[in-house]
């Protein structure tokens, strides 16, 4: 493993932000950091990075512990924070200059570092310009471009799709795939499930600071009691305790008028409705599906992801 982060604690006033977090990333694999706002996913990027120090654990990059200041393990890193980190008075090309120098790199290799960074994020046409005239999403990839400048090995990025348009996220989960495909590891922070369904190998999912589960998709699908999803729209309180008994059912809340049953089995819908209309509710809509991430979300902690 390129990444190793081992039993991470860090408190805040004798408060535990982070207890017990551990996760790995290997070269050319994209490992999502699940969770909700506040689960402790920003303190623990800022100890993978050695921004942080962990009251408990430890980070290994390639088998080297980060340790204070060690420039030698830390230029392994790259950081794309949650909030934008450029000077948005200077164009694009010297934003790039100007990490590119931080990292002791100049010269050619600097030149040739800033035109492949700007043409992986789509931002060629662009480097004169100053990111103040920029939209969210291409500060976002210009954001990208400046944590990849040193070449690392390994990105971390926290949170990178925050408040930007459809269009520019597509654009950057299609930078965060071509990196995958050169061999990065990636470590990807985010509370929006389809984003980690959609990029990552393996999921972390973490709340109130500590791992809940982890493993692949289909790993986690596995932790479900139900392996389908119905959302039924339905008048009235249901009983949700009788509901439960039922056969197949293996979760079931409402929420706001919907019903959302976990069944093991698409069959059981019929039945059910049938069951509802007994008890004297009447269905407006049902839609149902593969469970999802949120599935597993709830069945793990009894909350909503976005609460």
């Amino acid at each position: 493993m390129l990444l190793d982060a081992r039993d991470l604690h860090k408190s805040y006033d004798s408060r535990p932000a982070v207890a017990g977090v551990s996760l790995s990333a290997a070269p050319g694999e994209i490992v999502g950091l699940l969770g909700p706002n506040g689960a402790g996913k920003t303190t623990t990027v800022a100890m993978l990075c050695g921004l942080l120090t962990p009251d408990r654990g430890e980070v290994l990059i390639g088998g080297n512990a980060i340790e204070g200041d060690d420039s030698r393990v830390k230029c392994r890193i790259g950081l794309v924070p949650q909030d934008i980190a450029l000077y948005e008075d200077r164009p694009a090309l010297s934003n790039l200059r100007l990490f590119g120098a931080l990292y002791g790199i100049g010269g050619a290799l600097l030149d040739e570092r800033c035109r492949d960074a700007l043409a992986l994020v789509g931002l060629s046409e662009r480097a004169r310009d100053k990111p103040q005239s920029f939209s969210g999403g291409m500060k976002r990839r210009l954001n990208i471009a400046c944590a990849l400048i040193h070449d690392p090995d390994l990105l971390l990025l926290d949170e990178p799709t925050v408040g930007v348009d459809p269009q520019s996220r597509n654009a950057i989960f299609d930078n965060l795939e071509a990196l995958k495909r050169r061999g990065k590891a990636l470590v990807y922070t985010t509370h929006y499930m389809e984003e980690a369904e959609r990029l990552c190998d393996r999921i972390v999912i973490v709340d109130h600071g500590k791992v809940v589960a982890g493993g692949t998709l289909e790993q986690l699908y596995a932790t479900l009691p139900a392996a389908q999803a119905l959302q039924i729209d339905v008048d009235g309180a249901v009983d949700l305790q009788r509901l439960g008994r039922e056969p197949g059912v293996g979760s079931a809340r409402q929420d706001e008028g919907k019903l959302f049953i976990g069944v093991d089995d698409l069959a059981r819908a019929g039945p059910l409705l049938s069951w509802l209309a007994t008890e004297g509710h009447r269905v407006r809509s049902i839609t149902s599906g593969r469970a999802t991430l949120e599935n597993v979300f709830l069945a793990l902690t009894g909350r909503q992801m976005r609460d």
